[in-house]
């Protein structure tokens, strides 16, 4: 690439040709350089820098909302059909309205770091105050990755997100689980709702709502008391759809205790006279285990509603269906069972992922170690014969 410098009016170009041709003619680019020759000749040097590094990326007039249309589409057969609504509404919400006509090659670490501070004080769709750091921390990294490939598509030279500065992450805060007597209320009040299967086999064994729904009969063993884990029916915009665990570890055999056997047999015998009763109508294509009175399945929303329903009408501690999960988790814990068959039982990526999550829920567990090795070091063994 070759340049020059030239003034035009009172402001002095760094003049360089691209290398590249249009329509047969040679591409020749004017960038700013300042109001005196010295600082076109430092611009241009510059630019030369960025081509003998492989940095070079050519103009553009393209801009942050534009270009986070062309992302959102461009990944979606990359991310799992709740990964990608979540960040196409993230992005469509908090990002394009504050910095949409921003040109994307403009944008900088600091228009970032205002976007943060503007969504911590005032994101809210309601208007009602700000997003959580949590939230905001959520949104950078979608940013961040969404500008990642700009920069790997010759877009950008360097990625902005990577150099700004999102809030820090917030110290973990306790999940909202019920105790055993809780459960057990909740338990008595469902059990005769058609659901009280699916209730049970989420309590006992820590599975998500989706992989709840979306668990067929073929990957259900009744005479060996486990299931496998191998798909989930979730929602996408309201949309309900079968997606694949989001990880290696998501895909599991989780072993059942006897009373969540029982209760699956039992809701078998009731499905198999629906399906009579249904006739050709019967609807069940994909050998779901829990499905509407004719077989269509369940919407993952009406699930948590009917949930939700139970837990008020008996007046328990407001749990979200998803609590179930965490209240397996620390009972278990409380238990004494080891946290990696805990884990393994979650499908968490690791055991410290799930001492990290489920440690500070359980602040009694430092007592009980110690006083379980102090009664190893200072109390007297028994004397055996």
């Amino acid at each position: 690439m070759r340049g020059h410098v030239a003034k035009k009016g009172r402001r002095w170009y760094a003049v360089y040709d691209e290398g590249r041709t249009e329509n047969g003619k040679r591409v020749q680019r004017w960038r700013v350089g300042g109001d005196t020759k010295a600082e076109a000749e430092r611009t241009l040097r510059s630019i030369l820098s960025t081509v003998d590094i492989g940095d070079y990326v050519q103009p553009t007039e393209l801009t942050v909302g534009t270009f986070l249309e062309q992302w959102i589409e461009a990944s979606r057969a990359q991310l799992r059909g709740t990964t990608h609504a979540s960040y196409a509404m993230l992005l469509r919400t908090h990002v394009k309205p504050r910095l949409g006509d921003v040109k994307l090659q403009r944008l900088t670490p600091p228009a970032l770091n205002s976007l943060y501070a503007d969504l911590l004080a005032s994101g809210r769709r309601d208007g009602k105050g700000g997003l959580s750091p949590r939230t905001v921390r959520y949104v950078h990294t979608v940013l961040q990755r969404a500008l990642a490939d700009a920069v790997g598509w010759a877009m950008l030279a360097r990625n902005p997100a990577s150099a700004a500065n999102p809030p820090k992450k917030a110290p973990a805060t306790r999940k909202p689980t019920w105790t055993a007597a809780d459960l057990r209320r909740f338990l008595e009040r469902a059990r005769d709702d058609r659901l009280y299967a699916a209730f049970l086999l989420a309590a006992m064994t820590g599975m998500r709502r989706g992989e709840v729904l979306g668990l067929a009969w073929t990957s259900v063993d009744l005479d060996g008391a486990k299931v496998t884990v191998e798909r989930s029916h979730v929602s996408v915009n309201y949309l309900p759809q079968m997606e694949a665990p989001k990880t290696s570890r998501g895909r599991r055999v989780i072993a059942l205790d006897s009373s969540t056997v029982a209760a699956l047999r039992e809701h078998r015998d009731r499905q198999l006279d629906d399906r009579v009763a249904m006739g050709a109508d019967w609807g069940n294509a994909h050998d779901l285990v829990f499905t509407r009175a004719d077989g269509s399945p369940l919407h993952p929303q009406g699930f948590s509603e009917a949930f939700e329903r139970h837990v008020a009408a008996e007046g328990l501690p407001k749990l979200s269906l998803h609590g179930l999960r965490h209240t397996h988790a620390t009972l278990a814990l409380r238990a004494g069972v080891h946290p990696k068959v805990v884990s393994e039982r979650l499908g968490h990526a690791s055991v410290s992922f799930t001492l990290d999550v489920y440690t500070d829920a359980l602040p009694d567990m430092q007592e009980t170690a110690a006083g379980m090795v102090s009664a190893l070091v200072f109390e007297p063994a028994l004397e055996v014969g």
